[in-house]
């Protein structure tokens, strides 16, 4: 069964990662999926070759979500080329992690920028179409970080804390218009990043979550596919953690 068939998403940072993961997952479930990049020009156009095969349509777009008037020309472009974004996943996100002893103020400013402006000036730029629409679905990305918060990373923490207040504000104002606006939490999700860790590490993290595995892009994606279809048409304003039960 397609949930997603004849939607057309939007995905920012979507050439690795778990955004790569959500984009198959969509396309998988029918969606036409419009992505984001920042320089990898290969990896992006190997993404739109394997979109395709799923029998959808699929755009890669070199644009900087931190940026407003790149936002806002991103938008136009994706509607002249699908016609509507009945969904928007703000994926984009970046680290610069270190104690507040040794954080610089430009780590601090580059992270809010990358994480939580680009929420900003994205979600402004779907507004309009998604209010002609009448319809249409948000979903950010935060973190168990941003909700419990975590030492070496108050930067990180507060974009992601900061997108939930943001969201909880978006999904009050647009609900009357038939908008949703949600949260995904994932917590250690296994990717090429996560690769990059010894063994040792990996185990100790896999040891304290309840079920005793990190999670994969996959496992945040179905996430996505449930509140970007109609499954989830009577959730707002919600954080679904994607945790293994981290938080619990």
């Amino acid at each position: 069964m397609k949930l997603l068939e004849n939607k057309n998403v939007l995905i920012t940072g979507a050439s690795r990662g778990i955004g790569r993961g959500i984009a198959h997952v969509f396309a998988k479930h029918g969606a036409n999926v419009a992505f984001t990049y920042s320089s990898s020009i290969d990896a992006a156009n190997a993404l739109e070759r394997e979109l395709h095969d799923f029998g959808v349509s699929a755009k890669g777009y070199q644009s900087n979500a931190a940026d407003f008037e790149q936002a806002q020309e991103l938008a136009s472009q994706v509607l002249t080329d699908f016609t509507s974004i009945d969904v928007l996943i703000n994926n984009a996100g970046i680290t610069k992690d270190n104690l507040l002893m040794r954080i610089t103020e430009d780590d601090f400013d580059k992270v809010i920028e990358v994480n939580l402006k680009s929420v900003f000036n994205l979600t402004k730029a779907v507004q309009r179409t998604m209010l002609k629409q009448r319809s249409g679905s948000i979903i950010n990305m935060s973190s168990v970080v941003g909700v419990k918060g975590n030492a070496g990373q108050s930067n990180y923490a507060a974009s992601k804390a900061g997108i939930i207040g943001f969201s909880k504000s978006i999904a009050l104002e647009l609900g009357s218009r038939n908008i949703r606006c949600n949260v995904i939490a994932p917590g250690f999700i296994e990717t090429e990043m996560t690769a990059k860790l010894s063994e040792d590490v990996v185990a100790g993290w896999r040891a304290g979550i309840p079920l005793k595995r990190g999670g994969t892009p996959d496992d945040v994606a179905n996430a996505c596919v449930f509140l970007a279809s109609d499954l989830s048409s009577y959730i707002t304003g919600q954080v679904i953690h994607v945790d293994g039960g981290m938080l619990t």
